[in-house]
């Protein structure tokens, strides 16, 4: 597939499973975005202050998100915590909540509540395996405990292997993949295991991410190796790799006036999400990385659309579709709150993309 050359393009809903969408007025100016994306289904983190350690938290939290918008499915997940016992579990399901996050405890956004031992959850673990809940991990340890030389995300693939070892048959992702070494570590894995993809990771280094507020965020970006392997990864047809944003919005004003280095870890795409992950194979064939031959539509579906949903054992979208027509739009530097009391800026501002908009199917 052309992309740089072609001007229309349809495809199903975009199913994000890795958002972030806060509370209070920060929640408010971000729901609305998600459809905005092309996404018709969305998981949804439950770091917030306090984090989502109850079942009734959680769908009070679910309520307020559909009392923003009804057009989307946000599938909603438990924080890991040792409030989160085998009986949790058992409500949890029971009340339709899809699966529990796992973060060692303070390696990213609000993230002091989480995780510093996870053989003490293996109980929880076994519950949820019983029960059809997915693990969900931020596949990283901290850097005290990192070894010379090797990344937070490597350093922590031995975990992963464990875990799907001691506990075979329970869906496990690793999200935000960063690294080629997290690719073909879940590769070495069974079919109960699967990882998110960003778009962010598909375009951004090291480099830029350490320069640029904007760019700056848990995990980091890594080498251009690494970025070109999470390309590959998405143009291969694999489907235990799928769409999951990690958008993380933050106020304009707390990423700009931070010292270097300082800004709170997030980058915010969900407005443009599936065009920036276009945008991010356009660039790699530019650079040489794929082919145009190896964009394919069906490769395009499966990677946004339907291996999360196969995944989480959701049925096909239908009703609508998304059509990207190349009309000269730029993303825009930020989105505000109509009394311009809250900004957030979006990830490749200035940026032409394709236009998208819904259509029944």
């Amino acid at each position: 597939m052309d992309l740089k050359g072609i001007n229309r393009l349809e495809l199903p809903p975009t199913a994000d499973m890795h958002v972030h969408l806060r509370q209070g007025k920060l929640m408010e100016l971000v729901v609305p975005t998600v459809r905005q994306g092309g996404v018709d289904t969305a998981f949804v983190m439950p770091n917030l202050v306090p984090p989502l350690t109850s079942v009734e938290q959680v769908l009070e939290y679910k309520s307020q998100l559909h009392a923003i918008t009804k057009d989307v499915n946000f599938l909603m997940s438990l924080f890991l915590h040792p409030s989160v016992t085998p009986q949790v579990i058992a409500q949890a399901a029971a009340a339709g909540i899809t699966g529990v996050k796992m973060y060692p405890q303070g390696v990213t956004t609000n993230s002091e509540s989480g995780v510093s031992n996870l053989e003490s959850f293996y109980e929880t673990f076994a519950a949820m395996e019983k029960h059809g809940l997915v693990l969900n991990l931020h596949g990283e340890v901290l850097e005290s405990l990192a070894p010379a030389d090797t990344t937070l995300e490597e350093a922590f693939l031995p975990t992963l292997k464990k875990l799907h070892e001691r506990f075979p048959q329970l869906r496990i992702v690793l999200e935000h993949c960063t690294t080629a070494a997290a690719v073909e570590a879940v590769r070495a894995c069974g079919p109960t295991v699967g990882a998110t993809i960003t778009a962010h990771h598909l375009y951004l280094t090291s480099d830029e991410a350490h320069c640029d507020p904007f760019a700056f965020c848990k995990p980091i970006p890594k080498k251009p190796t690494d970025r070109d392997a999470l390309v590959k990864t998405v143009v291969s047809g694999d489907p235990k790799f799928f769409f999951g944003s990690d958008s993380a919005p933050h106020p304009l004003q707390s990423k700009t006036s931070a010292a270097q280095g300082k800004a709170p870890a997030g980058v915010y795409t969900q407005p443009f999400v599936t065009q920036l992950v276009l945008l991010a194979l356009e660039e790699a064939i530019e650079r040489g990385v794929i082919t145009e031959a190896d964009v394919t539509q069906e490769k395009l579906e499966g990677f946004l659309s339907r291996f999360g949903r196969q995944f989480y054992k959701l049925p096909e979208a239908s009703g609508k579709k998304i059509v990207l027509e190349r009309k000269g739009e730029k993303i825009p530097t930020s989105v505000s709150a109509e009394d311009g009391s809250l900004e957030v800026g979006i990830s490749k501002a200035g940026t032409e993309v394709f236009s998208l908009r819904w259509e029944e199917s």
